[in-house]
């Protein structure tokens, strides 16, 4: 692997290792999503809708509502994913039981089989970072990342991966 550590570890803060962190940021997210995204063209779906599969697969019983604060998107763009999720038998909703105006999602056993194929993908690849890095280099990552967070829904984001 190459060496990606700063060169002077009291100078990891300048331009240069600021500017090859964001790079390898960049570089790391495009190939992470590369073969989740060849999956998903042959189902004529895109990033959202893996986006939508994966945190409905976590938290089955998600409200429209809450799906779109989470991934702070616009109605609009949900519905469209979503009207193709539902569509299409990948997605299924249901209205709340207290609020009947709530639209509540689960995957169907076709999103589940899905999810399930683009998270192996992903999980595999992650599995080989991080066995690759070791327990402290992946410990410190976790918290770059939740730095990277923006500081008024950190708090909530890290609640949000820390629920089982």
């Amino acid at each position: 692997m190459a060496d990606i550590k700063p060169s002077t570890p009291s100078l990891f803060l300048r331009e240069e290792e600021l500017r090859k962190g964001t790079e390898l940021l960049y570089f790391a997210y495009r190939d992470f999503i590369a073969e989740p995204d060849d999956a998903l063209r042959k189902y004529g779906f895109g990033r959202a809708h893996h986006r939508v599969l994966h945190f409905v697969a976590r938290r089955p019983g998600l409200s429209v509502a809450d799906l779109l604060d989470l991934l702070s998107i616009t109605k609009q763009s949900l519905s469209r994913v979503l009207g193709t999720l539902v569509g299409q038998g990948y997605v299924r909703q249901e209205k709340g039981t207290r609020d009947r105006r709530q639209r509540l999602l689960y995957l169907t056993e076709k999103g589940s089989a899905l999810e399930a194929e683009l998270a192996a993908i992903q999980r595999r690849r992650m599995a080989r970072a991080y066995r690759e890095a070791g327990a402290d280099a992946v410990a410190g990552f976790w918290r770059v990342l939740a730095g990277l967070i923006d500081e008024s829904r950190r708090e909530e984001i890290e609640r949000f991966v820390n629920e089982a």
